[in-house]
């Protein structure tokens, strides 16, 4: 294997494989709407992803909110806002 043809290394993958969902994701909904406009686009996707980032990472974490507002690069208070914007107070539900 030459220099140039090694894999990407494994953070890159994983960032790669998430936008490829995410743009698979926007290919069926646009498929979806058959012609329709799309609205506030942005708004859903952004909310649906973050939904996904908090409930997911509060999962992982065990619902530690500390470790999980670290992990993700925000404060707590910001995760704890974020936690009732989405209705996430209970994510083990």
């Amino acid at each position: 294997m030459t220099k140039n043809s090694k894999n990407p290394p494994p953070v890159e993958r994983r960032t790669n494989a998430l936008r490829s969902s995410v743009e698979t994701c926007l290919q069926l909904y646009f498929k979806k709407l058959n012609g329709e406009k799309a609205a506030d686009l942005y708004k859903m996707v952004m909310s649906e992803v973050e939904y996904a980032l908090i409930h997911t990472v509060l999962e992982h974490t065990q619902g530690n909110q500390s470790k999980a507002a670290e992990y993700m690069g925000i404060t707590r208070g910001t995760l704890r806002k974020k936690i009732k914007e989405h209705g996430l107070e209970n994510p083990k539900d």
